[in-house]
């Protein structure tokens, strides 16, 4: 576990400052009951698997067209009689699917 998603665990469990030296170490301020080990790497876990959910949706937001392209396929669009923006959404969200 790097020192990076120990803290990142830290601020997500406790209120109030800490500081964390460059190996690893914990200072707790502010009266802070110090965390375990296990709930730490509980913590983390739990971040990471958040982070793993929200992968097709972070494939997603880098795959769809840029809001300008997606106003100007609209535009088309509506003047054409087309479907080009709505088969170019449908297509990101069917290659990056949305888990269960």
């Amino acid at each position: 576990m790097s020192n990076h998603d120990k803290g990142q665990a830290v601020r997500s469990l406790i209120v109030g400052a800490f500081h964390m030296e460059a190996d690893g170490k914990i200072i707790y301020m502010d009266g802070q009951i110090p965390l375990t080990d296990a709930e730490i790497d509980a913590e983390v876990k739990r971040l990471q698997a958040e982070y793993d959910a929200q992968e097709y949706a972070r494939n997603r937001a880098s795959a769809f067209p840029s809001i300008g392209d997606q106003l100007d396929m609209q535009y088309h669009d509506q003047l054409d009689g087309t479907t080009t923006w709505k088969d170019a959404i449908a297509k990101v969200k069917a290659d990056n699917p949305k888990p269960e």
